[in-house]
């Protein structure tokens, strides 16, 4: 180990990569650790964000703060409560009612086994492996030997028979607050917790923002009414939604004739809470009850049909229309975090995952420090469009760089947009990679061979017309000007002449190296694609040897294409030197980077056009070629 920074061969490790381990492990520690009472301060907090609409309803209507929490609090324990006791009653019927339906229910499994074996490979595959089970239950005879003089009898264990005392009354009371003693302590922790977050929810928030940063107080406040707003709002409706789901359950559960219906409608509100699986595993006991209880299947399939129906008209429709079509958190990381708080904190974690992870990727979004959470755990892309091309450029796979330029013209059809906007801002990158060294010859000709490939999987894409170059106002900002809204491709427009459109006309070479022969490759498609024939040279068309093998006959347009770092005295020279190569050309510069000024004027006439953009130089192209009909008209 020479690097203290670099103990493995090509893997940089950052210097506060093990601190930053050991606190999460700590972290992770603690909250396992403290779980009797972080479990109990998380319920509070989801539930004063749930509570504070309310809150801010009664004081509006000029009731005491310390009266409406009462209320707001009394109110919703008293739900809760009614809830569990309807939950209890259920449950214990249920229990009393169970042993009715085992005849119906052993019924029904006959008749799935007899339907599964029908063809008798199952039926002597389980024989083969109950005769198997017999043999292994048999004692073993080979090592038994009898012993002279003792008989069987007395071999025999004697039976020994234990007898506890009468438990007394002190005894018995122990026994019957026993279970009741940790939900009852969690209950009163989670009511006066929520009782005195929404007594000092404005001191707790000047708290917050006096621990988060308080000279950053813009920043610092936006988070926490982003954190609050968003969070209670959302809460609020996953409630009433999920409330509203329960009720639909149970009460469609009763009129099929599920016994214990309200105690299936309470269980598919809970587990609803639970991303994805939640409605699938309330779905389960129903089902089962179904089969027990039908004399037939049709009570089965009304039951299968409710949960199917009811779920994604709740999920795709109604919750979208209510908060949108995302919480905030990508998928994986909904099933990430359900996995990990059910393993920390148990049931309670896997109803609470959704909700606590949604609120570290809100806090994620306006903390610096937490920012890591929301590219962990956020559902809005890890990487910008340009960045995740140019990652699979220097990948080498055209394949999925090919299907988000699907994606992209879905939205904005025109295939120039696509290269200007992505795949030439990914180039860019590129570009400023390989000046500072980090780019070898091998990875830009990869890249350079990975934009041919995209552009020739983009050749069948039927493009509109390109919009028009912006032109600079009087102050020297440039004017857009409106793409045109034809719905029609244009490959032929009528008033280019017929030489044009069967002679490659225009000739795109690099200015440098490969990363230019990309943005040639892109300006020769868009060219061909507006009705005039174009092709693009390789990276080594300007150097001494095939400059003089260079095909320029029936040329008429040359287009020197830079993105690579070009002085104004490469360019010059570049130009000239075509100029004398093929003197009757019209040669224009492709410069795609922001050089300086001075390269306007570093360039004389007889030099050549600039142009800014892949649009101004297909835009200038067309224009010469939709007028040479009358320049020679004019010149006849």
């Amino acid at each position: 180990m020479t690097d203290g920074s670099r103990p493995w061969p090509g893997f940089p490790v950052s210097s506060s990569a093990l601190p930053t381990a050991l606190l999460a492990v700590v972290v992770v520690a603690s909250l396992y650790l403290a779980r009797e009472v972080l479990v109990p301060i998380s319920l509070a907090l989801l539930l004063s964000l749930v509570l504070a609409p309310l809150v801010r309803l009664l004081r509006n209507i000029r009731i005491p703060r310390a009266l409406a929490v009462i209320v707001a609090v009394l109110l919703a324990f008293a739900v809760i409560f009614s809830l569990g006791a309807l939950m209890v009653s259920q449950v214990n019927q249920l229990a009393g009612d169970l042993p009715r339906y085992q005849t119906t229910l052993r019924e029904k499994i006959q008749t799935l086994r007899g339907a599964a074996t029908s063809t008798g490979t199952l039926e002597r595959a389980s024989e083969v492996l109950q005769d198997l089970g017999r043999e292994l239950d048999k004692p073993n005879r080979s090592t038994s030997f009898p012993v002279p003089g003792i008989s069987d009898a007395s071999k025999r264990p004697i039976p020994v028979e234990v007898k506890q005392p009468d438990p007394g009354a002190l005894q018995t009371l122990v026994a019957l607050i026993s279970p009741l003693i940790h939900p009852l302590t969690t209950t009163g922790i989670v009511i006066i917790f929520v009782i005195f977050i929404l007594m000092q929810r404005e001191d707790l928030r000047n708290r917050l923002i006096r621990l988060a940063g308080a000279r950053d107080l813009q920043r610092t406040t936006a988070a926490l009414d982003d954190a609050g707003q968003r969070l209670s709002r959302l809460f609020l409706m996953q409630l009433l939604l999920n409330g509203g789901f329960g009720i639909v359950i149970g009460v469609g559960l009763w009129l099929i004739g599920v016994p214990s219906a309200p105690l299936w409608g309470l269980l598919g509100m809970i587990l609803r809470f639970v991303p994805y699986i939640g409605a699938v595993i309330s779905a389960i006991f129903p089902l089962i009850l179904a089969a027990a209880v039908g004399p037939d299947w049709s009570m089965v399939l009304w039951t299968a049909a409710l949960f199917l129906v009811a779920e994604p008209i709740t999920g795709h429709v109604i919750e979208p229309m209510l908060y949108g079509h995302s919480t905030g958190l990508s998928p994986v990381a909904v099933i990430a975090s359900a996995t990990f708080w059910t393993w920390l904190w148990g049931p309670i974690g896997l109803v609470l995952a959704t909700p606590l992870t949604m609120s570290l990727v809100v806090l994620g979004r306006h903390v610096d420090q937490l920012k890591f959470l929301d590219v962990m755990f956020g559902d809005q892309p890890a990487l910008k469009p340009e960045e995740l091309v140019y990652q699979r450029l220097l990948a080498g796979d055209p394949v999925e760089a090919a299907e988000q330029a699907q994606e992209f013209l879905k939205e904005k059809p025109l295939l120039s947009s696509y290269y200007q906007d992505v795949l030439i801002e990914g180039l860019k990158l590129a570009q400023e990679d390989a000046e500072r060294g980090l780019l070898d010859e091998e990875r830009s000709v990869r890249i350079r061979d990975t934009v041919a490939e995209i552009v020739d999987d983009l050749d069948t894409w039927e493009d509109k017309p390109v919009a028009p170059p912006a032109e600079s106002s009087a102050d020297g900002k440039l004017k857009s000007i409106p793409v045109s809204a034809s719905p029609e491709p244009v490959e032929k427009p009528p008033d280019i002449p017929e030489e044009w459109r069967s002679a490659d006309r225009v000739l795109c070479i690099p200015g440098l190296g490969h990363l230019d022969e990309a943005i040639a490759l892109m300006l020769a498609q868009l060219v061909t694609k507006r009705g005039v024939r174009a092709r693009a040279e390789r990276s080594d068309a300007l150097s001494m040897s095939r400059l003089f093998s260079l095909d320029t006959q029936d040329v008429a347009i040359i287009c020197i294409c830079y993105i690579e770092n070009a002085t104004s005295a490469q360019m010059r020279y570049a130009a000239r030197r075509l100029r004398r190569k093929a003197p009757d050309t019209t040669i224009i510069s492709l410069l795609i980077r922001d050089y300086v000024d001075d390269t306007q004027r570093a360039l004389s006439a007889a030099d050549g056009s600039i142009e800014r953009s892949l649009d101004a130089a297909v835009h200038q192209i067309i224009e010469i070629a939709n007028a040479a009909p009358h320049r020679e008209t004019n010149a006849a």
